[in-house]
Formats: C-alpha cells, sequence, structure tokens
C-alpha cells in the first residue's frame, strides 16, 4: 500500500518530487509500513521528504493497481495536504541520497514528469479536490 499527499501553491499548481531511483516523478509520499495507518504514512513521508509537518486532510482517490512483471497488486491512495504559502514552501529541505529536487507543476507539466498511471490518478485527485469528493480508480481509471 502506498500513501501520497497532494500539496498544491497559490496558483493551483503541485507539488512533485523527483526521486533519484527512477525516471519518473512522484507526489510526496511512499509504502506505508507494517502496523502504520495510511494517513500516518502520508505525514511521515511528507517529514521524511520535504522536512514539512503539514495536516494530512481526507482521502481524494484510492487506486487498485493490478499485480504486473516484478510488482504485486497493491493500493494507492492520495490525501489532500491543501495549500503551501510560499513561505512554507521556501523551507522544503530534500533528502539528496533519495530526490533531486521538487517543483511545482501544472497539469501539463505533470503529465509530462509522472508515469502515465500517477499522472491519470493525481489529475483525479485534483478533480476530486476541486468537486469536493473523492474517487475510486482502477489502474488509474474511473472503475
Amino acid at each position: 500500500m502506498g500513501a501520497g499527499v497532494l500539496l498544491s501553491d497559490e496558483e493551483g499548481r503541485v507539488l512533485l518530487v523527483e526521486p533519484t531511483y527512477k525516471p519518473y516523478w512522484e507526489v510526496p509520499g511512499g509504502c506505508v509500513e507494517a502496523g502504520e495507518s495510511p494517513r500516518a504514512a502520508a505525514a511521515r513521508e511528507l517529514a521524511e521528504e520535504l522536512g514539512l509537518s503539514v495536516p494530512v486532510g481526507r482521502l481524494l482517490v484510492t487506486d487498485w493497481v493490478p499485480a504486473s512483471e516484478g510488482r504485486t497488486e497493491g493500493l494507492m491512495l492520495i490525501f489532500d495536504g491543501g495549500v503551501l504559502a510560499a513561505g512554507r514552501a521556501a523551507s522544503i529541505r530534500v533528502p539528496a541520497d533519495e530526490l533531486r529536487g521538487w517543483a511545482w507543476c501544472t497539469e501539463a507539466e505533470a503529465g509530462a514528469r509522472l508515469s502515465p498511471l500517477l499522472a491519470r490518478r493525481v489529475a483525479a485527485a485534483v478533480r476530486a479536490r476541486s468537486d469536493d469528493s473523492s474517487c475510486y480508480l482502477e489502474d488509474g481509471y474511473a472503475a
């Protein structure tokens, strides 16, 4: 199970991080550890990846991802992290061994940087936030 957080700036762009260990960018987040709730994992990952303590809000997306070569099936969750003020964003620090950096991205920029699966999930999370709803996906598609 994985838990990520959708953070935005005042212009509506989403915050993405660039991992050192894969070709695509990601939303802040990661694997849920044994005995850890998904919300707690999302908060922990924000602190570890960005040095931020941000209230993790409501669940925006639940995405069931089928097994593929080298990967078991899983549930991927995205929670609402709200709008991050410019002053808070200036305090972001990333661990150099895990992340190359971070960026605010428009929907088009995010689509170019994310894997196609994660781009669909993030777009659904942005829609769910604006509609004050939540959504269930399978492999990034509305089910």
